[in-house]
């Protein structure tokens, strides 16, 4: 590290400061023992904040301190002290937040096992640092990768002139590439049969506002594509059924008790009006 710094200084030098030395040589071996002095003084304060902690992990994690995994894995990291602080008690942080770790798991090493990996384990930042000094601190951030949760077959019932809405996971890293809806191994045509296609990031959705037995009814497949994971289905066979009357009910029933106490009214009046 001196070397190196004595020749950046070399460089800056201005050619006439050079002549200069040149004529006067114990002026440059006394800057130069100077220099030297400074830097000796300045190593030490630099090695004495290199931090003490350091994690293991499995998967290993790549140079910016990345572990790529997938949900359902496990990912296990170790915190191990490098040095001889004054107080080995470790704390293990999430993104910021601090985990409970039992008494016999915080001196002088500490561990922390992710099992099951889930979907909200993306781009989490696990921090182990010393409890009494956060500077000595290190890090890894979890990459999960996952395929949208799409598999099976659902059956789908609805009545003619009701409304229908079929809906599809698509939840993925990385993102899906594209969403395809299709009725009877036919991609739906938005401009025909009152389809609305809508996403928001986590969920597609098929809508009918009113439904019509010879346009709607059938097998309807979604399908997402991974980059990473290809294609992913769910098929929905849909029947239409004929619409059926649907009575009002609380009214009926009110306009029942309505009948029959009339009518209990009218039997005892006619009752009294005999007993007379």
């Amino acid at each position: 590290m001196i070397q190196a710094v004595m020749r950046v200084f070399s460089l800056k030098t201005v050619p006439g400061e050079e002549i200069m030395d040149k004529s006067s040589p114990g002026k440059t071996i006394e800057m130069k023992l100077m220099v030297s002095i400074a830097l000796l003084f300045l190593l030490p304060s630099y090695a004495s904040q290199t931090s003490v902690v350091r994690i293991d992990s499995f998967p290993i994690p790549s140079t910016e301190g990345v572990i790529q995994t997938e949900t359902q894995e496990t990912v296990s990291l170790s915190c191990i002290l490098t040095g001889t602080p004054d107080d080995k008690e470790l704390v293990w942080l999430r993104n910021g937040a601090m985990i409970k770790l039992d008494d016999g798991n915080k001196e002088n090493g500490s561990s922390v096992c992710i099992h099951p990996v889930i979907h909200e384990d993306e781009g989490a930042t696990f921090t182990c640092q010393l409890k009494s000094n956060s500077s000595h601190s290190a890090s890894v951030t979890l990459n999960v990768t996952y395929h949208a949760a799409l598999n099976g077959t659902e059956e789908v019932t609805q009545e003619e002139e009701e409304s229908l809405n079929l809906q599809c996971d698509m939840r993925a890293n990385p993102l899906v590439t594209s969403v395809t809806w299709k009725l009877n191994g036919t991609i739906v045509d938005l401009s025909t049969g009152g389809f609305i296609i809508s996403n928001d990031g986590f969920n597609t959705k098929l809508h009918v506002k009113r439904v019509d037995r010879s346009l709607h009814e059938g097998e309807y497949q979604c399908t997402v594509t991974s980059p990473v994971y290809g294609d992913r289905n769910k098929i929905f066979h849909v029947t239409v059924t004929d619409k059926t009357i649907k009575f009002p009910l609380v009214p009926m029933i009110a306009g029942l008790v309505v009948v029959g106490l009339t009518a209990l009214l009218a039997i005892v009046s006619r009752w009294r009006m005999i007993a007379r």
